[in-house]
């Protein structure tokens, strides 16, 4: 092995693309493994790989490490990316975990029901600007600063530029109240790190389409 985390999941965002976010951030080059059948997931089942039978699953420091949380803040903590005390990393969590709420509408609307899109993304919508995007224009403008936590680039940051663009995907003007985070979007999407997972040909992965729907539901639906 070169040294590089190895990450296994699908050819898709899905779980996995926190964990790609939150490594380019943080400068590190990683290699991934993509599933694309029923058997290849069976076997990892198989041979013990996936302690709770579930992706993602990335291989760090000799670990095999799986649940998405626990991956996040492992990295977050490798690479200082998880604030500079408890009281740091709790206000880190909090937002995480509201971010992460936000994020898992639209980790699931590929695989809503036609009839159904038109009414989750008026959900997605209402969310995003009534209930998550309000709480980082409020902070932002409060404190005046460039970061969410301690003025220092965290895993929150992370977390939330991801979001703002996935939502931005689906609903172009969703930041047209929001100043504060219309600035820390060109911020953030200047840091070098981030700029550069931007760019074509980086390993993050286009928005869900139809063909990785089916491999998702072929690969882990009985």
């Amino acid at each position: 092995m070169s040294g590089k985390p190895r990450l296994t999941y699908c050819n898709g965002r899905g779980r996995m693309e926190p964990v790609r976010w939150l490594l380019a951030a943080a400068g590190v080059e990683f290699e991934e493994i993509f599933l694309e059948t029923r058997e290849q997931y069976e076997k990892l089942i198989k041979d013990g790989v996936l302690m709770f039978q579930q992706v993602p699953l990335v291989e760090i420091d000799g670990m095999k490490m799986v649940q998405t949380r626990a991956i996040l803040s492992y990295i977050a903590g490798k690479y200082n990316l998880y604030g500079k005390d408890l009281k740091e990393r709790a206000l880190i969590d909090m937002y995480v975990e509201g971010i992460t709420d936000l994020m898992q509408m639209i980790l699931m609307f590929p695989f809503s029901p036609p009839e159904a899109k038109e009414k989750n993304l008026d959900s997605i919508k209402e969310r995003a600007t009534n209930r998550y995007f309000p709480v980082f224009e409020k902070v932002l403008k409060q404190h005046g600063q460039d970061f969410l936590v301690g003025n220092k680039f965290s895993w929150a940051d992370v977390q939330l530029i991801e979001a703002i663009l996935a939502v931005e995907e689906k609903i172009p003007a969703v930041l047209s109240g929001f100043p504060q985070l219309q600035a820390f979007k060109i911020r953030m999407s200047n840091m070098p790190t981030i700029k550069k997972f931007l760019q074509p040909g980086s390993p993050r992965k286009p928005p869900p389409d139809e063909c990785y729907r089916e491999t998702v539901l072929k690969i882990f639906r009985k």
